[in-house]
């Protein structure tokens, strides 16, 4: 219902009006020109809007009923209603999104990232943790530690000794930090700018993460080889198998080779040999991929293979023994091509926050931002008192913090205090604070300066930017009408019980039963099942229970359907109505997929008979909300006359 209220509201281009004309009125209230054609255009599903007489005509009687509606919800205080501001917020939050940000900055992001895909980059790494809740001694100790790697590192020392013997990443120390080829997108933003920022055979200086502390090597740099699309067929070793395990899927795969050389086809072998229990079904093909998406050794394997239909030697890797065709290669597509996708990805990935930080501080600037570091120092001794041991360790309520009123910082002239800050903490955290007390007040005063330029910028847009506050006068709009219309016309015909069914009682001759039975439909899945179904029905005083225990076993499950109730002969086509008698099994009918339909009629109807309101409630709650409608539509065409311009209206009739 709801879809239906707000695609009133739905979005379009706007016809140029000229100077706000008043279009027509409604009680004391107005309508322009201008307000009118936005609306009408919105809810043209042509992109030409009709300009005629009576097409305007038609939009006119509709909207002006639609700003009475609004109106008798205002003045109903609807919009004060808890549930429909929530819902207001929320909405106001999600949309302000799109105006809460920098566009030069974000084009410049995804310009960025596309170029950074044209080249794919292999990287290792050396990582030390040092998480963002780390208290500042330990993070100064995590530096120190990656620093003095870092020196050794560019003293020639070997960087994969190095990363063996000291990197905290365990999935790739190992292999001496090696993550392989990667490309733009894949890592977080950080990672990526220090990859791209370094030459071949060079090493990056220390940076850092939300992981930890990072060294990086590029160990060699191609052109984009895009995504290709293979097929695999897999022959397992589960970890457990050990070199026995080896030898006996080695085997299996020398047997796929050799079936493959006989002419067997690719989807076939894979049906037959493959472990892949995701592709077998598929004939082995996977989805497209690109660098840095699969395990290193298959990834080159499929990339080495030249033109589609090319099948790979057995390959070995972690998972088993690999046999790979190529089916088609993808080059990198253009950037117009890639552009919306490229948005989407961007303001998914960790780069998103770098351009948020960047608009933030831009309104910052821009609004007499000020700071009062004093008073955040004392914020963090306070928090720094409170005890990490004993029974209430690491929690506080906002309410500790009742008398700490000095402002921490200041945007377009109101203060923000050390109170309020902690009555925003308590909220997010419920009131515990977890790790080194200067890192959570740090992140805690960042979230919070945060959410309060958010929100003064959000209360801006409704002032500043016209196209923002037509939409959130839109979705108010809507959300006020769909209450409304529930109170007076959805909700009230369900719940009326007595209007209900006088409507029903003045309405009765037109719910009525066409000619047909009531009784038991049976659905045979097999012309077994059927025999058995009608040797039970032939049976005194059989009910469908004892169908379904006479059809059914251990070994047949589902072996007949039932639908009972009543049936008009006009919608039920599937058995003769000529062989439907009352308290007689009907012939067998065979369908198209094998099955077989019977009927078991108690009674038959040769005339029409009426309906109860029970067996018309469908119908009737519909027409009775029709019924509603109308007559409301009625008295607030009595409480709010329409008078149009005529003038005016004729200023947008297209001849």
């Amino acid at each position: 219902m709801r879809k239906l209220v707000l695609s009133f509201l739905a979005s379009g281009f706007i016809i140029s009006t000229g100077s706000a004309q008043t279009l027509f009125t409604y009680g004391n209230n107005l309508v322009t020109k201008q307000e009118f054609l936005r609306n009408y255009q919105k809810n043209t599903l042509n992109k030409k809007p009709d300009l005629s007489e009576p097409a305007l005509k038609e939009y006119l009687n509709l909207y002006s009923l639609f700003r009475m509606k609004v109106k008798e919800a205002e003045f109903m205080h609807l919009d004060t209603l808890q549930s429909i501001q929530r819902e207001l917020e929320n909405y106001k939050k999600q949309l302000a999104k799109n105006y809460l940000t920098d566009a030069d900055v974000n084009n410049k992001l995804i310009r960025e990232a596309y170029d950074r895909m044209k080249e794919e980059r292999h990287v290792a790494h050396i990582l030390i943790m040092a998480p963002g809740n780390m208290n500042p001694e330990d993070s100064i100790v995590a530096y120190r530690k990656i620093d003095s790697i870092y020196q050794a590192a560019t003293k020639k020392a070997d960087f994969g000794e190095l990363a063996r013997q000291y990197s905290e990443d365990r999935g790739t120390k190992d292999r001496g930090g090696d993550i392989g080829f990667m490309t733009a997108l894949q890592t977080l933003y950080p990672f990526e700018n220090a990859v791209y920022a370094t030459e071949t055979g060079k090493i990056s200086r220390p940076f850092r993460t939300q992981l930890g502390f990072h060294i990086v090597k590029v160990i060699e740099k191609r052109p984009a080889r895009g995504e290709i699309q293979v097929a695999q067929i897999l022959v397992a070793t589960p970890k457990a198998s050990g070199d026995e395990g080896v030898a006996i899927a080695r085997k299996k795969v020398d047997s796929v080779t050799s079936a493959l050389k006989k002419g067997m086809s690719f989807e076939d072998a894979a049906k037959k040999f493959s472990d892949d229990r995701y592709t077998i079904n598929e004939g082995g093909v996977m989805p497209k991929f690109g660098v840095g998406r699969m395990i290193p050794a298959f990834e080159e394997a499929a990339f080495a293979l030249k033109k589609p239909g090319d099948v790979s030697a057995p390959v070995q890797t972690e998972f088993g023994f690999h046999v790979i065709k190529l089916i088609e290669r993808f080059p990198l597509k253009p950037y117009d091509s890639l552009q919306i996708s490229l948005k989407r990805a961007v303001e998914n990935d960790s780069r998103a926050q770098t351009a948020r930080d960047m608009y933030l501080t831009k309104i910052r600037n821009q609004n007499g931002f000020k700071e009062y570091p004093a008073n955040y120092e004392a914020l963090v001794k306070r928090l720094a008192a409170i005890p990490d041991t004993g029974k209430e360790a690491n929690t506080f309520k906002s309410s500790d913090f009742e008398n700490m009123t000095q402002p921490l910082f200041e945007l377009a002239g109101t203060k923000f205090t050390q109170r309020d800050m902690m009555t925003f903490a308590d909220m997010i955290t419920r009131g515990r604070l977890m790790g080194s007390r200067s890192a959570v007040a740090r992140d805690l005063y960042t979230m919070y300066m945060n959410r309060v330029v958010n929100d003064f910028q959000e209360n801006k847009l409704l002032d500043e930017n016209e196209d923002f506050r037509n939409l959130m006068t839109e979705y108010r709009d809507g959300i006020m009408l769909f209450e409304l219309m529930d109170q007076n016309v959805w909700g009230k015909a369900s719940k009326d019980t007595v209007g209900l069914k006088a409507f029903y009682e003045a309405n009765k001759a037109k719910y009525t039963w066409e000619p047909g039975f009531k009784g038991s439909v049976y659905k045979f899945k097999d012309e077994e099942s059927m025999k058995k179904g009608l040797t039970a029905l032939g049976k005194k005083n059989a009910t469908d229970e004892d169908v379904v225990k006479a059809v059914n076993s251990d070994k047949v499950a589902d072996g007949v359907m039932i639908q009972q109730g009543r049936f008009e002969f006009n919608r039920f086509k599937d058995v003769s109505s000529s062989d439907i008698v009352a308290g007689k099994a009907s012939k067998a009918v065979k369908n198209a997929d094998g099955s077989y339909t019977v009927v078991m009629a108690k009674e038959v109807f040769a005339t029409n008979t009426p309906k109860s309101l029970e067996d018309a409630r469908g119908y009737v709650v519909a027409e009775y909300q029709d019924f509603l409608e109308k007559k409301w539509n009625e008295q607030l065409r009595a409480k709010y006359p329409v008078k149009v311009e005529d003038g005016v209206f004729s200023s947008m009739v297209s001849q």
